[in-house]
């Protein structure tokens, strides 16, 4: 078993059409110029001015006190957990939720958490399968600490959360002394897509971030928001775990234009989204799961071709995607149109009728 990541094969085609990931995307050249002139100082000291509006921008659109620039989105959780519990606490999430699926154990290690996984379909536990997972505080079992959303829920379709669901998780948890942390990795998908404001959709929310490097298109980046107490104890982990920057103004500039040019945008992603998977329901055999927001999942089985074989046989062609919890999954975004979607589609009812 290999960590380091595997360097492209320099013998397969180039890739054409990137429907691996939102984190796929590259900076615009007018994103790269709103980097290369950001005004900048050493953030460590707090004087970097443009992570400074950043974090302000941040807090105010998700109505927050207080926010902080973290590298990653992965660093947003851990941080707010190592904040938020101690070791032995426990943390109740969705099973497929990124602080158990997708972050290499980080909590269990850096903090020895204890996660239970709580079902529920299509990446969301309802309130009442949240009520019936809490138990009495008692010297027999860990202290149920805090419970965390994913907004939009990533391996269960990109769904988003309803708001009635988050206000009800929100006020059973504070009926038993928990709080609430939402997992932002695509917040504004969620609220652009239900045309509910942020600072709306994180109401009641103690903590919530936003990812700025997946359909945003920034390089780096995620920030956090909070009360001012928190998020200067989220500081003191952003030391610790290495994420305390210099010069951040340069990355932080990149989500400054993320928030001024590419949020509305989001909604082209989302058309797109829809396109793909209308026009894959329409090969005979293809199962496509309806997609909310960018997230689209299908699977090719009934048309005699599987998961891994479609995924490779697109490689062949240009075409980038992943398999993810048995499905395959594109993800639309910024680099990726229209025209693509459609030729994405034509490739796949080739390889259909192939088979």
């Amino acid at each position: 078993m290999h960590y380091t990541p595997a360097r492209p094969d320099p013998k397969a085609p180039a890739v054409r059409i990137n429907l691996l990931s939102d984190t796929q995307t590259k900076p615009t050249p007018a994103m790269r110029e709103a980097m290369a002139k950001a005004e900048v100082g050493d953030e460590q000291v707090g004087d970097d001015p443009t992570t400074n509006e950043l974090n302000a921008r941040v807090a105010d659109l998700l109505g927050k006190e207080a926010a902080v620039f973290m590298p990653s989105g992965t660093m947003c959780n851990v941080a707010a957990t190592l904040a938020y519990c101690r070791p032995g606490d426990e943390i109740l999430a969705h099973a497929t939720a990124h602080i158990i699926a997708r972050e290499g154990g980080a909590h269990a290690a850096l903090g020895g958490f204890q996660i239970t996984q709580l079902p529920g379909d299509d990446g969301q536990f309802t309130p009442d399968t949240f009520r019936a997972a809490l138990h009495p505080r008692t010297r027999y079992q860990p202290p149920q600490v805090l419970v965390s959303v994913e907004q939009t829920a990533n391996i269960g379709g990109g769904t988003i959360w309803k708001k009635a669901a988050l206000d009800e998780v929100v006020r059973i948890a504070k009926d038993h002394g928990l709080v609430t942390h939402m997992d932002g990795a695509r917040l504004l998908n969620a609220t652009v897509a239900s045309g509910i404001a942020p600072r709306d959709m994180t109401a009641g929310w103690d903590s919530a971030w936003i990812d700025f490097s997946k359909g945003l298109g920034a390089p780096i980046g995620g920030v956090i928001a909070s009360t001012r107490a928190f998020i200067d104890e989220v500081w003191r982990w952003k030391q610790r775990l290495g994420g305390s920057m210099r010069q951040s103004g340069i990355c932080a500039a990149a989500c400054i234009y993320a928030l001024d040019h590419h949020v509305d945008r989001l909604a082209d992603d989302h058309a797109n989204a829809r396109a793909l998977a209308r026009g894959l329901s329409q090969i005979n055999g293809i199962a496509v799961q309806a997609p909310e927001t960018n997230l689209v999942f299908f699977k090719p089985d009934g048309a005699g071709v599987s998961g891994d074989k479609m995924v490779a046989e697109l490689r062949k062609r240009g075409v980038t995607l992943a398999m993810m919890d048995g499905r395959i999954r594109a993800c639309t975004h910024l680099d990726v149109n229209a025209a693509q979607i459609e030729e994405m589609i034509d490739h796949v009812r080739d390889i259909v009728r192939a088979a």
